[in-house]
């Protein structure tokens, strides 16, 4: 069955949870799973190494992960407004996946959660469509045709999906949250799924 790779770092969980209802929305869609990865932590320590296998959650991504998927859902905690630093450097990895053109045509969407509702969402979702726009990947964002965009009081962008985490991390996803993550999910699938049909994809 083909899959969608769902990627992305969390370090205190809300990222992770935003990734679980993206993968609802993309196995909404029949015949379409979601694959769940995740990156280490990068380190100030040059010696230090992350164990093979994380003891809890996704497991860590690797290239063939990317190469296998047929779309792909990019999330990232805020760090000035940009991505955490352990996913771009994932990312920063991926060169020989650009010189391949492996990644080319396929979809693809972001999604980032922070701990102010003015706290670079907007900003965070655009530095990661980036990289992925090098690779020739076909970006997806929220249509305002998803009503809960225009009714949230919490997260929520036409670039991809965000949460407001709070301060402490620990405010839960609100409805509307839930929503656009499981819609992005969806949309997400469904232009995968409908180019793989007609032979537009590799994998």
């Amino acid at each position: 069955m083909p899959d969608i790779l769902i990627l992305y770092y969390s370090r205190h969980g809300a990222t992770a949870q935003m990734a679980r209802q993206i993968a609802r929305g993309v196995e909404q869609v029949n015949g379409m799973t979601a694959r769940l990865r995740t990156v280490p932590a990068v380190s100030t320590e040059c010696e230090a190494v992350a164990p093979a296998v994380p003891e809890t959650g996704a497991p860590y991504v690797t290239h063939d992960d990317l190469q296998e998927c047929i779309g792909l859902a990019l999330g990232s905690p805020t760090r000035f407004g940009n991505m955490a630093a352990p996913l771009k450097y994932f990312i920063d990895s991926t060169s020989a996946l650009w010189v391949s053109g492996e990644l080319v045509n396929k979809p693809a969407c972001v999604f980032t959660s922070t701990s102010t509702l003015h706290g670079g969402q907007e900003s965070t979702c655009l530095s990661m469509m980036l990289p992925l726009l090098h690779h020739g990947m076909i970006l997806l964002g929220i249509p305002y045709t998803q009503i809960e965009l225009s009714e949230t009081t919490t997260g929520g962008t036409p670039y991809g999906s965000s949460h407001f985490a709070g301060s402490d991390s620990d405010r839960e996803l609100s409805s509307e949250e839930i929503k656009l993550c499981q819609s992005q999910g969806k949309r997400l699938a469904q232009t995968a799924m409908a180019m793989w049909s007609q032979g537009l994809l590799k994998s």
